[in-house]
């Protein structure tokens, strides 16, 4: 029986999901460079590598799974940044859902504090935070 290769796909789709969820305006890689864009007031940027499919054992069943990602907290004030921070890390507390995978839940690693982006106009204020989810089959 061939155990199928976790994908990244499916769980870069359900850490965008459980963010949506918090009342969050998501973007994925970045945000938009379209001329009409409109930067929100507050909004975060998930930013996910393309995650590990690891060896369970040395019959080299690769089920387990690893994926680090970064979700960017940006806000117009240091309050509404950490607003987001608070929201992102309340989504990701619960383990996320993947089709015909169990995952844990996401764990925080962290990331540098606050600062301030003066090459916007109007300044904002953006905190990077980086996450790991695994999963298994």
């Amino acid at each position: 029986m061939t155990v199928p290769v976790p994908e990244v796909l499916p769980h870069v789709d359900a850490v965008e999901a459980a963010l949506a969820l918090s009342a969050l305006t998501i973007y994925v890689g970045g945000t938009p460079t379209d001329s009409g864009w409109k930067r929100p007031d507050k909004y975060a940027v998930l930013y996910p590598d393309p995650g590990m499919a690891l060896r369970e054992s040395l019959a080299d069943k690769r089920t387990d799974f690893v994926l680090t990602f970064q979700v960017t907290c940006v806000g117009s004030s240091v309050e509404r940044v950490l607003w987001v921070a608070d929201r992102v890390r309340r989504a990701l507390a619960v383990p996320l859902t993947v089709a015909g995978r169990a995952c844990w839940r996401a764990e925080e690693l962290g990331g540098p504090p606050v600062d301030r982006d003066d090459d916007v106009t109007p300044p904002a204020w953006f905190l990077p935070v980086q996450y790991r989810l695994q999963s298994t089959s």
